[in-house]
């Protein structure tokens, strides 16, 4: 082997970045009013407006597909804290529970919300959601923008 004495080993090290215990693999907003939106992941602002639009006054929930690989996770949670011209206007933290490894992937879906109405409530919004275990260790971090509209934007 180049660069080693005789009778030795080179040994090389390569560094890669481990692949996280939770890797989220589709994020989708239902509304019974409306087709379901899958949101692009991972979520990169683009600058070119936001990434969703609600329709005020609507019902919907969060579906979440996920894998657990490698380590038992314990107290996943998600947790959404949102924005209106620098203002926090909600902030809220759902358990979804300690997962082990495995091969199918797991389904999580948000109680039914509903989004505000009102000409105060249209609009622009920022939001930050996390995926994170009760170590605080954070295995999905998204920052992104969305709208909420009189009328639900048909495409």
């Amino acid at each position: 082997m180049e660069g080693a004495a005789p009778g030795q080993r080179r040994f090389e090290l390569h560094w890669r970045d481990a692949e996280p215990d939770v890797r989220i693999t589709s994020l989708s907003i239902l509304s019974p009013a409306w087709p379901d939106i899958v949101l692009p992941l991972p979520a990169e602002p683009n600058g070119k407006g936001p990434w969703f639009t609600l329709k005020e006054g609507s019902a919907y929930r969060l579906k979440c597909i996920f894998s657990v690989r490698a380590n038992i996770v314990s107290g996943l949670c998600y947790t959404n804290t949102v924005w209106k011209t620098g203002i926090r206007v909600d902030s809220s933290k759902e358990m979804l529970g300690t997962f082990s490894p495995q091969t199918e992937p797991y389904t999580y879906l948000t109680p039914e919300e509903t989004t505000p109405s009102g000409i105060f409530a249209r609009g622009s919004y920022s939001a930050r959601t996390k995926f994170l275990d009760d170590d605080r260790k954070c295995y999905v971090e998204m920052n992104y923008t969305f709208d909420i509209r009189r009328e639900w934007l048909w495409s």
